[in-house]
């Protein structure tokens, strides 16, 4: 099934792994930076990894014509897609908000349904979509979870809201970068936007520096370095190769890298539900893309 070198295979766990530090980077980072700024900063970081790799490739930058309004539509998505991801990251634990955005194949899966012409929801994918889902459920029905995240209220559903829209993203990206440079694509979601994040941090936000402390600086330059620079290049790099359906098959260990993390890095109790819950969330992401990739 996957039919794809052994260096690829590695450098996409090791990618996902990244990514599923990516909510725990955040809770440091909005310790003293809110959602809105760090987003910000995030993103100023990554665009000059990005840049600086654009320019030691020779890439072209600057869009071509007739490529502006699929990335000004991606780069818009990607703004509010990533404000609600940080805003729910600061109303979550580390493991919710890990598990959380790393159901976004699960969404990616139903809107491919309706968008993509032969990319149909199987009953092998519908029951890999339930695992999954209950997997959520579970991780989130643990008592001592519920009492810190409120699993009814706005953290949760603003999360769950983000991967929705991160599922759409990707489906949509994955269409755009058969016919735009990964790099272009990279740069410019992020270029448009930091004027929003900018405009809403000075409106809504105020900086802690009270509590300043230098994991927050490390917080930023993690999630602008290595998940905005590094990760979005080499998984557009990855789904240009390589088939989308084979690559989302990784997207397992993104939750039980954020879980594993949570419990390390904030000392997050790692109980038999969230165990459990990442268990099966792994299991339904695999089933819906390891039958994607048979079949493509």
């Amino acid at each position: 099934m996957l039919n794809i070198p052994l260096k690829a295979v590695l450098i996409a766990v090791l990618i996902n792994a990244l990514w599923g530090g990516n909510p725990i980077a955040g809770k440091f980072a909005q310790a003293v930076f809110p959602p809105y700024s760090t987003a910000f900063l995030r993103f100023v970081v990554g665009i000059i990894v990005v840049g600086l790799w654009a320019y030691y490739r020779n890439m072209r930058i600057w869009p071509r014509p007739g490529e502006w309004l699929a990335l000004i539509i991606i780069g818009l998505m990607f703004t509010v897609q990533i404000a609600w991801m940080n805003i729910g990251i600061d109303h979550t634990t580390g493991i919710a908000a890990a598990v959380l955005i790393s159901t976004n194949p699960l969404f990616a899966a139903l809107f491919a349904h309706f968008l993509i012409a032969g990319d149909r929801l199987t009953r092998y994918r519908i029951f890999g979509l339930l695992i999954a889902f209950v997997g959520v459920c579970t991780t989130m029905i643990n008592p001592q979870d519920i009492a810190a995240t409120d699993w009814r209220g706005f953290g949760i559903w603003i999360s769950l809201a983000s991967a929705a829209l991160l599922g759409l993203r990707l489906v949509i990206s994955a269409k755009v970068l058969q016919q735009i440079q990964p790099v272009r694509v990279a740069i410019w979601q992020m270029l448009i936007s930091l004027p929003i994040y900018a405009l809403a941090s000075w409106q809504f936000e105020t900086i802690r520096w009270e509590v300043f402390a230098w994991s927050a600086v490390w917080g930023i330059l993690y999630q602008g370095v290595i998940v905005a620079g590094v990760c979005f290049l080499v998984s557009f790099w990855l789904m240009v190769r390589y088939q989308p359906g084979i690559m989302m098959s990784f997207n397992f260990v993104s939750p039980v890298a954020g879980v594993l993390l949570a419990g390390w890095l904030l000392g997050e109790s790692i109980t038999a539900n969230v165990v459990y819950g990442v268990g099966l969330v792994a299991i339904g992401l695999y089933l819906i893309a390891a039958k994607t990739s048979a079949a493509t």
